[in-house]
């Protein structure tokens, strides 16, 4: 199954089973992308937040005009933040922000349990790796990439790409199928 891609500069679609990262400056202004990638093509979609609480991510659909009944949004901070949590049809939450397994229990469970096109957003590996550790969330990325192959989904790993050291970077993008950068003035490239 094909998804088309209406991301800027990007192939116009992609096979099921694709990782795209998307990379950016930690101050980069993401949210045009993320549902770029959202609004086309799209039966049911997942948002792994680890940056933003689920309220953010609703008014983020909101004013972008995404569909928010496609919408199941896992939020990983609000017990971080020591918010109220009401989990309702769209709106799941883990137990902490470190706790990847049940992050990928939820993601899992999603894939399961909907049919079509669907796609995983996960904002971001950066924050999963600030509250986890780097090779925990490495092993997390690869986890998932696994279950959209498995399910012939796609999904969007954002990256702050100056905040990881070195070659962490780098030996990410041997794991996935496309890499999205996105520039400091909004110019966006793309290598798939």
């Amino acid at each position: 199954m094909d998804y088309t891609l209406a991301i800027e500069n990007t192939p116009e679609t992609v096979p099921g089973g694709t990782g795209i990262m998307l990379l950016h400056p930690s101050t980069g202004e993401t949210d045009r992308l993320d549902t770029d990638f959202f609004k086309t093509d799209t039966d049911h979609l997942f948002i792994l937040s680890t940056r933003t609480t689920a309220r953010e991510v609703q008014q983020k659909l909101e004013y972008y005009e995404v569909d928010e009944s496609k919408a199941t949004i896992l939020d990983t901070l609000s017990i971080e933040r020591g918010y109220s949590r009401r989990s309702g049809d769209n709106v799941r939450y883990v137990s902490s922000a470190d706790d990847l397994d049940g992050m990928i229990e939820a993601i899992e469970e999603f894939l399961r349990g909907n049919d079509g096109k669907l796609r995983v957003s996960i904002d971001s590996v950066t924050e999963m790796a600030y509250y986890a550790d780097e090779e925990r969330a490495r092993n997390a990325v690869e986890r998932i990439l696994d279950l959209l192959a498995e399910y012939d989904a796609i999904g969007l790993f954002h990256f702050a790409e100056e905040v990881h050291e070195g070659g962490i970077i780098a030996d990410y993008r041997d794991l996935f199928d496309g890499v999205v950068e996105l520039e400091a003035d909004g110019t966006v490239t793309s290598e798939f």
